[in-house]
């Protein structure tokens, strides 16, 4: 059986669960870059099924919507109860500079990965210059 000796260590969890820490977010922690063509965001979401997890874009702000539920059925007594559970939301506002229409997303191992081309627009391309030599010699 576990014993509890700090009767304010409840209080602290749960303000750390509500608000997180600077070491450790609340909820759904998030690292994202930009490798090559693409940039990528992967959600850390442990112990949530891929049937809870809704993922979509509307306009540019990405929305990622799980649920964690409840480990234990209903009549049982939790001795600790320190993960976080119910759903959990959170937004991306993206840049013009991506295409939303080629998302791809993939969950494997608690983490969602989501994928977003970078629209061919904002890539960079070579401008060729012309010269008015250029011009004389067409021409003449």
């Amino acid at each position: 059986m576990l014993m509890r000796t700090d009767p304010f260590r409840e209080f602290d969890r749960l303000a750390q669960q509500v608000f997180g820490t600077t070491a450790r977010p609340a909820v759904m922690p998030m690292d994202a870059w930009q490798e090559d063509d693409e940039f990528i965001a992967a959600f850390d979401l442990p112990g949530v099924d891929l049937e809870t997890i809704d993922l979509d874009i509307e306009r540019n702000v990405l929305t990622v919507r799980a649920e964690r539920k409840a480990p234990a059925g209903e009549g049982t007594e939790l001795v600790a109860a320190e993960r976080p559970q119910g759903v959990f939301s959170r937004q991306l506002i993206l840049g013009d500079a991506l295409d939303t229409e080629g998302v791809k997303a993939s969950y494997d191992a608690g983490v969602l990965t989501v994928r977003i081309p970078v629209a061919e627009t904002a890539k960079p391309r070579k401008i060729e210059i012309s010269s008015s030599e250029q011009r004389q010699e067409i021409s003449a």
